[in-house]
């Protein structure tokens, strides 16, 4: 008969210490990660945008009209731009849509007034998005 001492009928310290270190630097590494990520997406949605559009506000006209005084702020006011400007229903579905060229101009941050034609009567006026990639048959030569 073979003498089994204590030694080999457990596990070895060794082995569970070495797997444990894996699992922390494999914690580490997605902490980490997890960490870069919420940056980026803070960053995105908080930092400071090349262009922005806001609504000022909005005037019902009629029950096919609506009329929205919007503002664009963009770092480098000399290049053109374009915003998407649209109305919505009292249901929240989309009445009318405008696209709206914005000149280069000296200033930063600029105010217009831009009107929306409906299908339905609107109830809200919003600035959907802006950006710098003027489509051709909006420029202005």
């Amino acid at each position: 008969m073979t003498h089994v001492g204590p030694a080999d009928r457990y596990p070895s310290a060794t082995g569970r210490r070495r797997s444990s270190r894996w699992v922390i630097v494999l914690l580490g590494v997605l902490v980490v990660a997890l960490g870069i990520g919420i940056a980026y997406v803070g960053y995105r949605e908080f930092g400071v945008k090349e262009i922005e559009g806001k609504q000022v506000s909005f005037e019902v006209v009629d029950d096919s009209t609506l009329t929205i005084k919007m503002g664009v702020t963009r770092q480098d006011p000399s290049r053109p731009a374009v915003c998407i400007v649209r109305a919505r229903s009292r249901q929240g579905d989309e009445t009318g849509r405008r696209e709206v060229y914005v000149a280069p101009s000296d200033s930063g941050t600029v105010q217009f007034d831009v009107p929306i034609r409906t299908s339905r009567p609107p109830v809200i006026g919003e600035v959907y998005g802006c950006s710098f990639d003027v489509p051709a048959y909006l420029e202005v030569n």
